[in-house]
């Protein structure tokens, strides 16, 4: 056990300076070209497709596993990106195993599907390591449209306006753009600043302005961009962070568990990061998992994810839930945070009640065990926040707490879509982020083009 895990409180430096490049190494190390072809051979090319039915952007799968096997990965990129610009971060984050893997023939009759998204990652790699771009854009229309937030509904948006001629603005309220991309995926599915290279690459094909530090609400209001520009497309994922609803939460030591992971992401000194001895996680989504099991990867010498539920109700898949048990954590179903225990302010334990089905309602058992922690983080879900929409002197729609829209994207204000977290009915993946930014991006220029 490395030197200093022991240390008391929320600290950086429990391990050895070499130990953290290994624990926030790719957690999915690429496939080589041999490698690729293998896997890509084990594919049935199914015709009835249930891979291809399963993703979001619906991309051809069979098509671009087909092109790798014959020795064509930038034809396989090409049918990747035909569908889905941000493919080679959605082939790192998205949840293959229950998605098109978990549809896949090898994955129903043998228990172990071809992969998928690591011959995705494979495809887009090769062809963003060439530079090799697919697209060239339409001659110029005219049209301006604002794209708000630049994150992967919004950059999907973007791109596909850019295509079709329009120019386009992106305003992106943080330092950088990416979104959730950028500052919300664990450190270890996203390595070596992809994030930022998937950026230039997307916006690469010219046409898109991106202006950071620019929030709604603050430095601009919708009004104005509804008067300023032929179009609005909303990406704004989701900033609020629900509560614990728990006594003491306030106490020092409790925090946003994608706060934590945002610092992370923006880290140039890991072993600078400070994390408990004992650190407590509450939620059952992936935001949970990456919480905390980075939290283990840091240093922390117990980690333990709350659960209210089941197991068979957590968001997070089993693959996520097998990654956290294999570093180390801890999952603990049927519990409910009811009270922050602090001394001089600073946490020192968490008390929890045991919950249990009546009927169809989940309810406290009034049984309590209490957890020593030393930090504790809050992953119970995000929440939209309207107040920069709806305070800048026009309203929008809402259902769900979420924004209103139809089919094709668009909400109840003339000129204005969305697309992504933000929006009613939203599965707060990635990939369909970029599936809504996409469509309704091609709405807009029907609209627009006529």
């Amino acid at each position: 056990m490395a030197e200093g895990l022991f240390k008391e409180g929320i600290v950086g430096g429990r391990l050895a300076p070499t130990q953290y490049a290994e624990n926030f190494s790719d957690l999915h190390p690429a496939l080589d070209h041999h490698e690729a072809l293998v896997e890509s051979d084990r594919c049935y090319f199914c015709y009835d497709a249930p891979c291809m039915q399963a993703c979001p952007t619906s991309i051809d799968i069979p098509m671009f596993i087909r092109q790798i096997s014959t020795g064509n990965p930038i034809g396989s990129a090409k049918t990747i990106f035909d569908q889905n610009i941000l493919g080679g971060m959605c082939a790192r984050v998205c949840p293959t195993e229950t998605l098109c893997e978990e549809v896949c023939v090898r994955e129903v009759a043998e228990g172990k599907p071809v992969q998928i998204g690591r011959l995705q990652r494979y495809a887009t790699d090769v062809a963003m390591a060439q530079g090799k771009q697919f697209y060239q854009r339409a001659e110029p229309t005219g049209k301006k449209i604002a794209v708000v937030g630049a994150g992967p509904a919004g950059l999907a948006a973007a791109h596909r306006l850019a295509r079709h001629g329009h120019e386009v603005t992106i305003l992106e309220a943080r330092p950088k753009a990416g979104g959730l991309n950028e500052y919300g995926i664990a450190a270890y599915k996203s390595t070596d600043d992809f994030a930022q290279a998937e950026v230039d690459y997307v916006t690469a094909i010219g046409g898109i302005t991106t202006e950071n530090g620019k929030a709604l609400g603050r430095d601009y209001h919708l009004a104005d961009l509804a008067a300023s520009y032929d179009a609005v497309f909303l990406g704004l994922g989701l900033a609020g962070v629900n509560a614990l609803r728990a006594e003491g939460e306030d106490a020092s030591g409790v925090s946003n568990a994608v706060d934590f992971i945002s610092t992370l992401r923006q880290s140039s000194d890991l072993a600078g990061l400070p994390v408990g001895r004992r650190v407590v996680v509450i939620g059952g989504g992936m935001t949970a998992v990456d919480a905390a099991v980075q939290s283990k990867l840091l240093g922390a010498e117990e980690v333990t994810i709350c659960y209210r539920r089941g197991q068979e109700h957590m968001n997070a898949s089993g693959f996520e839930q097998d990654l956290a048990a294999a570093n180390g954590v801890v999952i603990r179903h049927w519990l409910q945070p009811k009270q922050v225990i602090a001394d001089g302010g600073k946490v020192v334990a968490i008390e929890l009640e045991y919950t249990a089905m009546k009927g169809d309602k989940l309810a406290g058992t009034g049984e309590i065990v209490r957890l020593a922690a030393d930090q504790v983080f809050k992953a119970i879900g995000q929440s939209f926040e309207p107040a920069a929409l709806n305070g800048s002197g026009v309203s929008i729609a809402m259902e769900g707490g979420r924004i209103k829209v139809d089919g094709e994207g668009r909400t109840s204000l003339a000129k204005v879509w969305a697309g992504g977290d933000c929006i009613a009915g939203g599965d707060d993946l990635t990939v369909s982020a970029v599936a809504q930014g996409r469509d309704a991006a091609e709405s807009i220029n029907r609209a627009l083009i006529g």
